[in-house]
């Protein structure tokens, strides 16, 4: 194998078989992963200390994908001071028309449009003079946009997961060191009222050390699968194709978090298994009529996922993807330590030596004490912004990071790490659960980088 990267079809050429298309550049070892991604990953290249770019007076943004979650990001960003939407692009000019439109009636310049197809990105990041780059877009856009705009000097900002494959998580990383950019991947639940409380709790040491987490994407997506338009027209195609956790990033971000993953610990392997494929046939059964496209498609997919992470620290994490059965919504949310615990949906404590003994007390009767300061301060203003102001904080974060010339709460090396889980329990349920390695992302900095402090506002 060349140094360049490899394409699918030569994997098949030399022999890769037995393994779906959409998760070849995953079947191999570790060492062969490696080989087909791009070089340059000498210890030491990631920088000593978190990545912090010159401030900016103004961050002039440039937004690629603008239906319902962008639509969402350019609301807030509306809102936050420091802030002009300069150009937004997307394959349907009626959105971007749309956008422009917001952008005008909230008392700024009319952003340029983007509309000439799926590449007219690469045309607003080579035209435009942008701090940042934003996406929002179908899964396997993210790394082309973000790649894309650190080349064209912008930094790069994308919706979850940041990347499918492990060749896409290192293109991410090597990226930005080359270019100096920052790219991140902005998981909203890191800034979930709870989520950022629990945080809160173990810097304060509540619940002794860490030892344990749980976190999951559990939501019926039945009906947005099927959907004639949003998601159901490039979302269904995952589950057609590939089978493992698909989307860890919401469940693990908070959990990885609390175990200052990247920063005193990391990922070093997984095991995975999924159970049988069920849920959207027997959906597309009972909505769709006999002879429909719909009740012809087949599904790898796995309906209920199960991922087990170990760290280099001998943590355990564990995490699930369930979104094609009926069910209630839920992210689980556990964070266990030697003196207590935290458990979501429903919120709830125990402290040993503070709670009732063997028995759980309502997580409500300890915001009062330890609400996290930025929640405490501006949870009120992100409300109707978007499941739950969480949207609206990570936004202003970014913000508030890239103004201040500081380094961003998560940064591209948690990115990748995130969403490496996605490829790496491809290739370990397809090999019978065998343990499948994380890439080090940061060739060793994880050992020195500081852990994540207490932000406020």
């Amino acid at each position: 194998m060349t140094n360049e990267r490899v394409s699918r079809r030569d994997l098949l050429k030399a022999g890769v078989a037995g393994v779906g298309a959409a998760v070849l550049g995953e079947a191999c070892s570790t060492s062969q992963a490696q080989q087909v991604t791009p070089t340059g990953r000498a210890p030491g290249q990631a920088p000593e200390q978190p990545f912090a770019a010159p401030p900016l007076d103004v961050v002039r943004v440039g937004f690629v994908g603008v239906g319902g979650m962008g639509t969402v990001h350019c609301q807030n960003l509306l809102r936050i001071e420091g802030v002009r939407l300069t150009a937004i692009c997307d394959i349907v000019e009626e959105k971007v028309r749309r956008i422009q439109d917001m952008v005008v009636e909230a008392g700024q310049p009319r952003p340029a449009g983007y509309s000439r197809g799926e590449w007219d990105f690469v045309r607003m990041c080579e035209e435009q003079d942008l701090d940042l780059v934003y996406n929002a877009t179908p899964w396997r856009w993210h790394v082309p946009i973000s790649v894309t705009a650190m080349k064209n000097g912008k930094h790069a900002a994308t919706e979850v997961p940041a990347a499918v494959t492990l060749e896409e998580c290192w293109e991410l990383v090597e990226t930005a060191e080359r270019f100096h950019k920052h790219c991140l991947m902005m998981e909203n639940v890191n800034y979930g009222r709870w989520e950022m409380m629990v945080f809160h709790m173990v810097r304060q040491g509540m619940f002794g050390e860490i030892l344990h987490g749980e976190g999951g994407y559990l939501h019926d997506l039945r009906g947005i699968k099927f959907s004639a338009e949003g998601e159901g027209l490039w979302r269904r195609a995952h589950s057609m194709q590939r089978n493992g956790n698909l989307y860890p990033t919401h469940g693990l971000g908070p959990v990885a978090n609390c175990m200052d993953i990247n920063r005193g610990d990391r990922f070093e392997y997984l095991v995975s298994m999924s159970g049988p494929s069920r849920g959207l046939q027997q959906y597309a059964r009972e909505h769709f009529s006999p002879g429909s496209p719909q009740r012809q498609e087949q599904f790898v997919l796995g309906d209920v996922n199960a991922t087990l992470i170990k760290t280099t620290r001998g943590r355990t994490i564990y995490v699930v993807h369930d979104t094609n059965l009926p069910r209630p919504y839920s992210r689980i949310h556990l964070v266990q330590g030697t003196k207590g615990l935290f458990q979501g949906y429903p919120n709830r404590v125990h402290i040993e030596g503070r709670s009732p003994e063997h028995r759980w007390e309502p997580a409500e009767d300890y915001l009062e004490e330890f609400e996290h300061p930025l929640w405490r301060a501006m949870g009120d203003i992100g409300e109707g912004t978007g499941h739950g102001s969480m949207d609206y904080l990570e936004d202003y974060r970014l913000v508030k990071c890239l103004r201040e010339g500081k380094p961003t709460d998560m940064n591209v090396y948690d990115a990748a790490a995130l969403s490496a889980v996605t490829g790496l329990s491809e290739r370990s349920v397809a090999s019978r659960s065998q343990p499948a390695d994380f890439p080090d992302f940061t060739r060793g900095r994880w050992k020195t980088n500081p852990p994540l402090g207490i932000v406020e506002a």
